[in-house]
């Protein structure tokens, strides 16, 4: 019995085998055609190598294609996420700003969207991300907008405000925090680092495990990473990610507050993003100082019926207006009632800034 259990195990691998050549042999067909393409493309000025519509459309049909198949959607968007990566480095190498050190959500952000074959460089601030692609340094910029527990990113939103670069993608990813240190107990933690956020994330947690610990920000939790590295008794809230890349033990996982904790990302370049056929707008607006006035500026988004999926204030940097308005909607500015919307919503605003419009998180 044991014999025909291995003679059947090995007849499966043999199939999988097959099954991997023809999987290797259609991979060098893509690469093929993605070469073609790239000739194609380089006749051009100023090609685009990424087209973000393109390829949220792949993803949305391969998905509903699996309905009766064995993986899930999350795993297709996972694979073929790193297919188009490969592809697209085969024709030119795109160059995304994250926040910096090595290790940061950002970076993980940043890979779950454009794939593994992608030059990542690292900055210390948000502020410098967004100068990077600004100036042509990078092709692209990744950046936290909001927090599921904690909210806007403060800094993003006020650097959304001046920037000369559009919205083009968004990723949502899942945060789980670990504590991390070169120490062998939490009785040993005497301070902790870690991004303001994930201190928030993680107040709960701490108040019950170390409350005696001296919390301190730092610019990233990969920041923090680098100085637990090298201080004794002291503790960094970061992804066991982090943990590898510094040579640091995991005293605690999942210590994040919230069990369903996630972050949203954005992805910034020069270009205007096409419809993909399920899209989302960004807008930043002020209302004049009037009462009511954000509830008449609110109105053109109902008459058109243009469902929107945030609202959140922030108080202006830009000099004329008190507070600033961000807003999601869901559907594409060139969609024609999304468009009869913001004509009227501009027309009413005393600032008005289109971000852009991109493709829904698959």
């Amino acid at each position: 019995m044991a014999k025909e259990i291995r003679n059947m195990i090995e007849d499966f691998r043999d199939q999988i085998d097959t099954i991997d050549l023809e999987i290797l042999k259609l991979m060098n067909l893509r690469l093929d055609f993605a070469a073609k393409i790239a000739e194609i493309k380089q006749e051009q000025k100023n090609p685009d190598y990424y087209r973000p519509e393109r390829e949220a459309q792949i993803l949305r049909r391969l998905q509903q294609c699996n309905r009766d198949g064995h993986m899930s959607d999350a795993a297709i968007e996972s694979l073929f996420r790193e297919v188009m990566s490969i592809t697209r480095h085969s024709e030119s190498e795109l160059s995304v700003s994250v926040l910096g050190p090595p290790g940061t959500y950002t970076e993980a952000a940043a890979r779950k969207h454009f794939g593994q074959a992608i030059h990542i460089i690292d900055h210390p601030t948000i502020d410098e991300i967004f100068k990077s692609t600004e100036t042509g340094e990078t092709d692209f910029s990744v950046v936290p907008v909001e927090n599921s527990t904690e909210g806007g990113v403060i800094g993003t939103l006020d650097r959304l405000c001046t920037t000369v670069l559009t919205v083009c993608g968004e990723i949502n990813l899942e945060i789980n925090h670990s504590l991390l240190s070169k120490s062998n107990s939490l009785d040993q933690v005497k301070v902790i680092y870690a991004h303001t956020q994930s201190l928030g994330q993680c107040r709960n947690w701490i108040e019950r495990n170390c409350s005696d610990a001296e919390r301190i920000p730092v610019g990233s939790n990969a920041d923090a990473a680098v100085k637990v590295a090298d201080e004794p008794n002291s503790a960094a809230i970061a992804s066991s990610i982090a943990a590898d890349r510094y040579g640091l033990k995991v005293l605690v996982e999942n210590i994040e507050d919230d069990p369903g904790n996630s972050t949203r990302f954005l992805v910034l370049s020069k270009r205007p993003t096409p419809p993909s056929g399920k899209d989302k707008t960004s807008l930043i607006v002020a209302a004049a100082n009037k009462p009511g006035s954000l509830v008449e500026l609110l109105m053109p988004l109902w008459d058109e019926k243009v469902d929107m999926t945030r609202l959140e204030s922030r108080p202006s940097k830009i000099g004329l207006w008190a507070y600033v308005f961000f807003i999601d909607i869901i559907g594409h500015q060139d969609e024609e009632h999304v468009d009869r919307a913001l004509q009227t919503l501009r027309s009413k605003a005393g600032f008005y800034k289109n971000l852009g419009s991109y493709p829904s998180a698959v």
